[in-house]
């Protein structure tokens, strides 16, 4: 046995590569070896409170020095254990990682402390743009044209920098950029996946029936972040 055992604790008694005994064998990085004594349920709630993006079991396992299925097992009592104290906070599984989120039903407190005077949400034409990927992704800006209406390159600019839609490859037939949602989408979203979409799809028109009014050509304006292009009524 070498390196991290497969229960993900380290072995401590391999000799090094020359036949040197413990003493000789440089050991693991400071501190590692307490971190699998540590209380497993408060050590996950500290790494996830400073987490980015969702962490996976398979990372929190890793990092913790524990079985993946020791950890699963946690995380899913963590969270039923904050949903039965009706805790101002919930601990999710989202976009094939787990992290912390607060409770929807403190949704307005939370905005009220995070706007306060000062407006952080995507503009309409955003949305709808967003919206139009979500569903008929993966999906070319004409086609994202056709079924809005209006010119959307400038909002899909703005989407791409805010990472929720990303590149996907290109159209076979036409040579297009073709776009899909991020997984940042679906964390934003509280998703995880896309199958977890509301309903909304069957009331989008087809973007077949409307795309003979529509180009991957159409003439770009030069746009912000509050709104779509000059022809956008």
């Amino acid at each position: 046995m070498s390196g991290v055992a497969e229960d993900d604790t380290y072995d401590v008694t391999e000799a090094g590569a020359d036949g040197g005994g413990p003493a000789d064998r440089p050991g693991p990085p400071a501190g590692a070896l307490g971190v699998a004594e540590l209380e497993l349920k408060p050590a996950l709630e500290a790494v996830l409170m400073v987490v980015d993006e969702p962490a996976t079991e398979e990372h929190l396992a890793r990092v913790l020095q524990r079985p993946r299925r020791a950890v699963a097992l946690a995380l899913r009592e963590l969270s039923d254990d904050y949903a039965r104290e009706g805790r101002g906070f919930d601990l999710r599984l989202v976009a094939g990682g787990w992290r912390f989120y607060s409770r929807a039903e403190y949704a307005d407190a939370v905005e009220s402390f995070v706007l306060d005077g000062q407006q952080a949400r995507l503009t309409q034409a955003a949305l709808e743009t967003l919206a139009v990927v979500a569903y008929r992704q993966p999906v070319s800006r004409s086609r994202v044209s056709a079924v809005r209406g209006v010119n959307c390159d400038g909002v899909m600019r703005t989407l791409l920098q805010r990472g929720l839609v990303e590149e996907a490859g290109t159209e076979p037939e036409t040579g297009a950029i073709l776009y899909r949602t991020t997984n940042y989408f679906l964390e934003r979203m509280g998703l995880r996946g896309l199958d977890e979409l509301p309903e909304l799809a069957p009331f989008l028109p087809e973007a077949d029936a409307v795309e003979g009014d529509s180009a991957e050509g159409i003439p770009s304006f030069d746009v912000d972040d509050s709104g779509d292009s000059q022809t956008d009524h």
